[in-house]
């Protein structure tokens, strides 16, 4: 019997397309555009080609030692992240309660960081740790440390991070929760029964069960901290000097601050580029190791 091929449900997901369209791919070709001309300003534009890559991409330009700079940085600032939110995210969630009312009240406290503006999470931050009338600086300053992270590169580092941990590890924490609860009880009982201490019992049962869940969690939590801008600008500007000036803010700064749209562009290409090569590496890595783990546990 031959089946009937409908193409009218094409429709139904044309405005789809439409909205994708209109508010994704004009403004990236409007982009593109930009990163291959110069303008003197009067909405003059010049074609340039490729020159603002070239010269982004080489270290010994001033754009290129720019971009490279805020580049390791914000590498150093991911992986730091990473290092720090994914395991205490893991041990938040395994202290976490199974049932009765505290699991709502624990499940509350968490989702409250989660529910701030970035740019709000910035502003608590600028004050909560200015020496004078923060609570954080002053305390810190009354205790015999020189804390202040407007002159000093590395308590402008510390209060950054400390910031993003505070902000987003309850995102870890619920995601590995949710993995946690999805495991069947029988895997307990299993373990129980032959006699398997905590430590076996989380490598053995729940580690590998929250794979996918974690994979989820370290691609978000990567391309948030990678993109990063509002926090750190608030509480930093960027500084001291060019401590804190991650790619996002260098884009910023040549857009906006210099207005060098066809530098700017190309920078925000090349920038998207690196996000989605670092994402899928990673998806790729963890996926594949998932695959690995599923086939050694069948081949047992």
């Amino acid at each position: 019997m031959d089946k009937t091929v409908n193409q009218k449900a094409w429709f139904l997901v044309l405005p789809v397309f439409l909205i994708v369209a209109f508010s994704a791919v004009l403004p990236l070709m409007t982009v593109v555009n930009y990163s291959v001309q110069d303008t003197f300003g009067n909405n003059q534009f010049f074609w340039n080609g490729v020159g603002w890559f070239k010269e982004l991409l080489d270290p010994s330009s001033d754009l290129g030692g720019r971009f490279y700079a805020s580049l390791l940085r914000n590498l150093a600032f991911s992986a730091i992240i990473l290092a720090i939110e994914v395991p205490l995210g893991i041990l938040v969630a395994l202290s976490m309660p199974r049932d009765g009312w505290r699991v709502a009240a624990c499940l509350v406290i968490l989702a409250l960081p989660l529910l701030i503006p970035w740019n709000v999470v910035g502003t608590i931050w600028q004050i909560f740790g200015r020496p004078d009338i923060g609570l954080l600086g002053y305390t810190l300053n009354h205790m015999g440390i020189d804390y202040n992270y407007v002159s000093n590169e590395f308590d402008a580092w510390a209060t950054v991070i400390v910031m993003d941990v505070w902000h987003w590890t309850s995102l870890v924490a619920l995601l590995c929760y949710a993995g946690l609860k999805s495991i069947p009880d029988a895997y307990y009982q299993a373990a129980q029964i032959d006699g398997a201490s905590r430590w076996a019992v989380f490598r053995a049962i729940q580690l590998p069960k929250l794979n996918r869940v974690l994979l989820i969690g370290v691609l978000l939590r990567f391309m948030d901290s990678f993109m990063i801008y509002t926090e750190p600008f608030v509480v930093t500007g960027g500084g001291p000097g060019n401590s804190t000036t991650f790619v996002s803010i260098e884009l910023v700064k040549i857009a906006l601050g210099q207005f060098d749209l066809g530098k700017a562009a190309a920078l925000s290409l090349v920038y998207n580029i690196i996000v989605l090569i670092v994402c899928w590496i990673f998806y790729t890595v963890m996926t594949n190791a998932g695959v690995d783990h599923t086939k050694r546990e069948g081949a047992v």
